[in-house]
């Protein structure tokens, strides 16, 4: 993609990407309309869809079968594509292989904006220098902060993984955890290996990695069962997705232990087991925003020539802690599936 007309520009700090989500979401109902066009090119600012022609965006993901979590991101990015008049193609493969083989289909069908999550951007590397060599801008979502910028993408969509670990860490710390399994339910996911890696930088107490089947749930309570019988001193699971939380509560149960869980992303379901108390605390980075963000951003690329951080900076989505205190605030709008 050309982006020569629009310089970078390194001066931008990290932490006005928040500002930059906030500024992009108004820029897209500003210039959705259901009436005529600006003379520039933009669609006018008013309410209701954009008049603009149809685009196609393809959204491709590394989503695993069963994993409730992309619902929510699609979701996010189908209310866009509405609003947006946006022909939506969403495709998942949790294989990177695979997922380049889906990049690559879009491109065949000559889509006009792609939208990526990079788990194992290796994999993806030479395929997305494709979408851009036919001039198919990509954009990066949830996965792949330490990378988008690499592998030449417009813009980037998500959440620090790192920084959410360590934000973890912290809060464990806060609450007295001493023995804190981590459990990684996809091996070779570079944003689930940096939350983990972040937890245990900034966590006073002891950190265990425990690899699992993400694909295979009743795999998945057998072995956090077994882990939590050979160490009854874990006092704390920590779950990298939301679907995974309640499995992890089932194992503590019936390995007798003692050991609370907590977790990484949010569901309608987790903000009852937060209020139950079954759960302590969740991370939630916001999947609905991300989805939204990826292709309303596409649509203002295409369409008014705009996009967000300098394409220097990422917009961050999160992390921000969901816990007793605040789940009943959260709860009405993930019972929608928009947190």
């Amino acid at each position: 993609m050309d982006r020569s007309s629009h310089p970078r520009s390194r001066r931008v700090a990290p932490f006005v990407a928040a500002a930059a989500a906030a500024a992009l979401a108004l820029a897209g109902c500003s210039s959705s309309s259901g009436g005529k066009k600006s003379e520039e090119g933009g669609a006018d600012a008013s309410a209701g869809k954009a008049s603009t022609p149809q685009m196609t965006v393809a959204l491709v993901t590394h989503q695993a079968p069963g994993d409730t979590f992309w619902d929510i991101v699609r979701k996010g990015a189908q209310t866009a594509a509405d609003k947006d008049n946006v022909k939506l193609i969403y495709s998942a493969d949790p294989n990177a292989g695979n997922q380049a083989n889906l990049v690559q289909n879009a491109i065949d069908q000559k889509v006009d904006g792609i939208a990526v999550t990079l788990a194992k951007p290796d994999a993806l590397k030479g395929v997305i220098a494709k979408a851009e060599a036919a001039g198919i801008p990509v954009v990066g979502i949830n996965s792949g902060l330490s990378d988008w910028k690499n592998l030449g993408l417009l813009e980037f969509f998500g959440q620090d993984e790192t920084v959410a670990g360590e934000a973890f860490g912290k809060k464990l710390n806060e609450v007295g955890a001493k023995n804190a399994v981590c459990v990684v339910q996809e091996q070779g996911n570079i944003g689930l290996t940096q939350r983990c890696a972040g937890l245990e930088k900034t966590f006073e107490g002891k950190t265990q990695v425990l690899n699992v089947n993400g694909t295979d749930m009743p795999s998945v309570k057998s072995t956090i069962t077994a882990k939590l019988k050979q160490d009854s001193s874990i006092d704390y699971v920590v779950t990298l997705g939301a679907p995974f939380a309640p499995t992890a509560v089932q194992s503590v149960e019936e390995a007798g232990s003692k050991a609370k869980v907590a977790t990484f992303d949010l569901n309608k379901e987790l903000t009852g087991a937060i209020q139950d108390g079954d759960i302590e605390f969740a991370v939630d980075q916001q999947p609905y925003l991300q989805g939204y963000l990826a292709v309303d951003g596409l649509w203002l690329y295409k369409n008014n020539g705009n996009y967000s951080g300098g394409g220097e900076q990422p917009v961050l989505t999160g992390p921000a802690f969901v816990d007793k205190s605040n789940v009943e605030a959260v709860s009405q709008f993930a019972a929608k599936g928009t947190r």
